[in-house]
């Protein structure tokens, strides 16, 4: 089973170019003003864009956020795919590993898109739409970390085994990250996001056979 994602055309980059600077202007507008401070109109005109535009790809102002708080956990996935299939005994390095990797912020682009995430999520805690986006966005990761999963345990995994751990991997990064949310705590070191997501890894896959045993501190 293959696990790297198919490249995209021009024209499919090109829309996923505009839909996340939409989303980039309805994260800014919803820090600077709140989710009910903020009209689609609004979020269009700072994107500069149409609003018919701004409907085409989205249905509500709320879900404009969706690709800004779905693009760590893209990432991740392919870099977790791109360890070496049916290498099941190091599979939970590897899952640790490209977590911890992925939230690292190693770079001022990844920092602040830790921010937002941030941003958003101290929002949604007012507004059930933006919490909802939320909620989808993680579960549309975790089928999709189901199939990066069954590809790199190999053919003989159980699926059940599977469907358990990427149900884990991705509750330890949003708890993670919402705990991180609420918090003071910086982008990077104690308290940080990757931190707490290894630290919620280990808790809730310690005993899963699919994973065996989770490395050690």
């Amino acid at each position: 089973m293959s696990t790297k994602p198919p490249s995209l055309t021009l024209t499919e980059r090109r829309k996923a170019a505009t839909q996340l600077d939409i989303a980039r202007a309805a994260a800014e507008l919803f820090t600077e003003r709140g989710p009910d401070g903020t009209t689609a109109e609004d979020i269009a005109q700072r994107a500069g864009v149409a609003l018919r535009t701004f409907y085409r790809y989205f249905r509500s102002k709320q879900d404009a956020v969706a690709p800004l708080l779905a693009g760590g956990a893209d990432r991740w996935r392919e870099r977790l795919a791109a360890a070496a299939p049916g290498t099941e005994a190091g599979l939970p390095e590897a899952l640790e590993r490209s977590i911890a990797e992925s939230l690292a912020a190693e770079d001022e682009t990844a920092a602040e898109g830790l921010r937002w995430t941030r941003g958003l999520l101290r929002a949604a805690a007012e507004d059930p739409a933006l919490r909802a986006v939320w909620y989808r966005v993680n579960q549309e990761s975790e089928e999709k970390l189901r199939e990066v999963l069954a590809g790199l345990a190999g053919p003989g995994a159980d699926l059940l085994e599977v469907r358990l751990a990427a149900a884990a991997a991705t509750d330890a990064i949003r708890i993670a990250l919402e705990s991180w949310a609420e918090s003071d705590a910086p982008v990077r070191g104690g308290g940080s996001p990757a931190e707490l997501a290894v630290r919620c890894l280990r808790e809730l896959m310690g005993g899963m056979r699919l994973l065996g045993d989770t490395p050690a501190e």
